[in-house]
C-alpha cells in the first residue's frame, strides 16, 4: 500500500502540476483500483492516500479562498450494470464528465461577483478577473438573488492544437487540453486568458434562494440556460434507458471538440439525493462512469524517433494497424524513455493498445516485455550525437548537434513564407514532419519533394490533390527575386527591405555581396554595423554558401517588377499604426515606402521620422511615445500630400 500511494501521488503530481506523464491513464486507474481493494480488505487507509486526499495544495500567486462546503470527487465505475444499480427506481440526469478545470461561480445582484477554482476541494484560487473573459460566461443575469453554481472550464481540441502550434519550443507545448485550460484559467494576466478561448459549461446549481425548481435537477439546468449559461449536454434516464444512453454518448464523443473522460449520473430528485448524505470522499447522489477503453492486441513493428526544434527526440510506437473506436490506428506516442522502460518495450513485442478518452492512441500493456534496446546514438535527422538526460521525473533523448535541421524549423518556415519564396501548403507542422522523416535537410530539398511523392500522399492530411497543389506551388516558387532569396535565408536582422537595399547597392551581383566585408556593407544607407556584421558572418560559414549555391541551382532569378523609382524617402523612417482607407492594408503602404527608399519599423523610437496614424488624437501607446519624442503624427491624407510634394521635387 505504501508503494502504491507513493507511486500514484508521484504520477498525479507529474500530471497535474508539472504537465508531464510518467504512466498511462489506464495504468493509473489499475493501480488506483488495486489500492482501493487493499484498503477495503485491510480496513486501513494511509493519511496520504490518493483515495482520501483530493488534489494538491495550490502553489500559484493567485488569492486563495476556502469553499463553504467541500467539493468532493465522485465514486466511479467502468461497468454499465453499476450505473443501472445506482439509478434503481429513480430518474437520473446523465451528462458528460468534462476534462477541464472545475470552477465555482457566485452572482450577486445579477452580476458576476466571484469565481473560484476547485483547487484541492477545500481551498481554491480566486480567478474572477479571468472568468470575466471566458468566451461564454454571462457577466449579468436577470436573477437578482445570490446564485452559486459549478461548472467546467474547458478548451476545445481545435483551439488546443492552434495554440500549441504557435509555441515554438516543442518542450513547452501543452500535453493535453486540460493542462492548457488549467494554465489559461490560472493566469495572473487575464489578457492571456482572453486569447485562449476558454468556455464554461454549468453542471450543478448549488444555491438560488427563492426559486422553485420543483425538486428537480433537470428544472435547475433549464433555469440556468434561461439565465444565459451554457449547460453541459445531458439527458434524463431511468434504469431501463441507461445502457442506450451510454451507447449514444459513446458514439458522439468521436466528433466532440471538447475533451471528456466519461459520464456523470446524478439523481433528478434533489431532496432524495441530499437525504443519502456522503462518505468521507464521495457524495452519494452522484456517480461517474469512465469509458471501458476498447483494447486490441497488435505487434510492435518499430520505434520511430521524432526530433523536435529543442533537440528532444520523442519515441513513437509503430505497430501493425488495428481498428479502434471506429478508426484505423498504427501509431502511438510513448512520450519518453522512462515510459518505454516501464513497459519494457522492444521491437516485435505483443502489445495492447487503446484510445485514451476514446481519442488518443496509447499503449495499455506490453504482454511479452522483451526490454528496451537500440536507443539511437545518433539523431535520425542530422546524424549528430545523442544523449539521455534526466528532465524532472523522466529520462528523455536529446540531439546534441546545434546545427540539427529539426532545431531550425523556424528558418524553413520563414523560407516558405509569403515575403520569401511563398510556397503555399507548407505549414510549420508539415515542415516538421518532412524534416523528421528526412525529406528535407536544406532549402534546395524543398524543390525535390517529388522523390517522396508516395510517402507524402500517405501522410495524414495529405492525398493526391494536396500533393499536386503543393507540387504546383513549389514549381511556381522557382521564379523569384534575389532580395526574396536573401530574406528567406533567415540571416539575423536582415528583413526584406534590407535585402532589397543591399541587392540594389550591388546591382544584384551575388558574388560581390558574398565577398563584401562589414565595412563596405555598413556604408550603405540604412544598413549599419549590426546588419553588416550578421550578413558577413552568415556567409563566412562555408556550409551556408554551399546551401545557397545548391538553392540557386533550383531557381530562376529575375529582376523586380517595375522601373526603378527615385528614392525620395532615402534615410526616412516610418511607423504605421491603425487602419488605412486609401490602401488595401498597411503592408501596401510599407511596400510603397520601401520602394521609395524609406524604412518602416514596428515601434516608435528616437530614430523614427514620422508616425502614420489616421487617428491623430488617439491616446494609443504609439501616439503617446511620438508626442513624448516630438515626432510628427501624420494621417494617411497628409502622407499622400507629402508623397506628391516630394515627387514634384519639393
Amino acid at each position: 500500500m505504501q508503494e502504491l500511494v507513493t507511486l500514484l501521488n508521484r504520477a498525479a503530481k507529474a500530471y497535474y502540476q508539472d504537465a508531464q506523464e510518467i504512466m498511462s491513464n489506464l495504468e493509473y486507474d489499475r493501480l488506483y483500483d488495486e489500492l482501493t481493494k487493499l484498503e477495503a480488505e485491510l480496513g486501513i487507509t494511509l493519511s496520504d492516500s490518493p483515495t482520501v486526499n483530493v488534489g494538491y495544495e495550490v502553489l500559484s500567486e493567485l488569492p486563495k479562498e476556502r469553499h463553504e462546503s467541500p467539493m468532493l470527487s465522485l465514486d466511479k465505475t467502468k461497468e454499465v450494470e453499476d450505473l443501472k444499480r445506482f439509478v434503481g427506481d429513480q430518474k437520473a440526469m446523465m451528462s458528460w464528465k468534462m476534462d477541464g478545470l472545475t470552477i465555482v461561480l457566485t452572482y450577486r445582484d445579477g452580476t458576476l461577483f466571484k469565481a473560484v477554482t476547485r483547487g484541492n476541494g477545500e481551498v481554491g484560487e480566486v480567478i474572477t478577473n479571468n472568468a470575466r473573459v471566458f468566451k461564454n460566461i454571462p457577466l449579468k443575469i436577470s436573477y437578482q438573488g445570490e446564485l452559486i453554481l459549478r461548472g467546467e472550464a474547458i478548451i476545445g481540441y481545435k483551439d488546443f492544437e492552434k495554440i500549441n502550434e504557435e509555441i515554438a519550443d516543442i518542450d513547452a507545448r501543452y500535453k493535453n487540453p486540460r493542462n492548457l485550460c488549467s494554465g489559461s484559467v490560472r493566469q495572473l494576466n487575464n489578457e492571456i486568458t482572453a486569447k485562449r478561448n476558454v468556455r464554461f459549461y454549468a453542471f450543478t446549481l448549488v444555491q438560488a434562494d427563492g426559486v422553485d425548481f420543483h425538486n428537480s435537477r433537470e428544472k435547475q439546468m433549464d433555469w440556468l440556460r434561461e439565465q444565459g449559461f451554457e449547460v453541459v449536454e445531458h439527458v434524463m434516464v431511468t434504469r431501463d434507458q441507461v445502457e442506450d444512453a451510454v451507447a449514444e454518448f459513446s458514439r458522439k464523443i468521436v466528433d466532440n471538440d471538447f475533451p471528456s473522460d466519461g459520464l456523470v449520473l446524478v439523481y433528478d430528485d434533489i431532496a432524495y439525493g441530499r437525504s443519502l448524505g456522503r462518505t468521507a470522499k464521495f457524495p452519494r447522489d452522484s456517480y461517474a462512469f469512465k469509458w471501458a477503453d476498447e483494447q486490441v492486441r497488435t505487434k510492435l513493428l518499430e520505434i520511430e524517433w521524432s526530433p523536435s526544434r529543442t533537440g528532444l527526440i520523442n519515441p513513437v510506437a509503430i505497430f501493425e494497424p488495428v481498428e479502434l473506436e471506429g478508426t484505423t490506428v498504427s501509431r502511438a506516442s510513448v512520450h519518453n524513455i522512462s515510459i518505454m522502460e516501464e513497459l519494457e518495450l522492444g521491437i516485435g513485442d505483443e502489445i495492447e493498445v487503446y484510445k485514451a478518452n476514446m481519442i488518443i492512441p496509447q499503449i495499455a500493456e506490453n504482454l511479452t516485455r522483451s526490454g528496451v534496446r537500440d536507443i539511437p546514438e545518433v539523431c535520425p535527422v542530422c546524424g549528430g550525437k545523442t544523449e539521455i538526460r534526466q528532465v524532472s521525473n523522466a529520462k528523455a533523448l536529446y540531439c546534441t548537434n546545434p546545427e540539427c535541421q529539426a532545431k531550425h524549423i523556424k528558418s524553413f518556415s520563414l523560407f516558405v513564407s509569403r515575403d520569401a519564396l511563398n510556397i503555399e501548403g507548407l505549414s510549420e507542422s508539415t515542415l516538421e514532419k518532412f524534416i523528421d522523416r528526412g525529406y528535407v535537410k536544406e532549402f534546395a530539398d524543398l524543390f525535390h519533394l517529388d522523390r517522396y511523392e508516395e510517402e507524402i500522399k500517405e501522410m495524414e492530411g495529405f492525398g493526391e490533390k494536396s500533393f499536386n497543389n503543393l507540387k504546383a506551388s513549389v514549381e511556381k516558387a522557382r521564379e523569384t527575386t534575389l532580395p526574396q532569396v536573401l530574406y528567406g535565408l533567415g540571416i539575423a536582422n536582415v528583413g526584406l527591405s534590407n535585402a532589397k537595399v543591399i541587392c540594389k547597392e550591388f546591382k544584384n551581383d551575388l558574388d560581390a555581396m558574398l565577398h563584401a566585408d562589414a565595412e563596405q556593407l555598413s556604408e550603405i544607407s540604412g544598413i549599419g554595423a549590426v546588419i553588416a556584421g550578421t550578413f558577413t558572418a552568415y556567409f563566412q560559414n562555408p556550409a551556408h554558401v554551399g546551401q545557397l549555391k545548391n538553392l540557386l541551382g533550383e531557381l530562376k532569378i529575375h529582376a523586380e517588377e517595375g522601373e526603378a523609382k527615385e528614392q525620395i524617402f532615402g534615410g526616412v523612417n516610418f511607423v504605421i499604426t491603425g487602419s488605412v482607407t486609401h490602401f488595401a492594408n498597411r503592408k501596401e503602404v510599407k511596400e510603397l515606402i520601401e520602394s521609395l527608399g524609406g524604412k518602416v519599423t514596428g515601434s516608435v523610437t528616437s530614430k523614427t521620422n514620422y508616425l502614420i496614424n489616421n487617428d491623430i488624437t488617439s491616446t494609443s501607446s504609439k501616439n503617446k511615445k511620438a508626442n513624448e519624442l516630438g515626432i510628427p503624427i501624420i494621417s494617411e491624407e497628409m502622407f499622400l500630400e507629402m508623397l506628391d510634394g516630394r515627387q514634384a521635387g519639393e
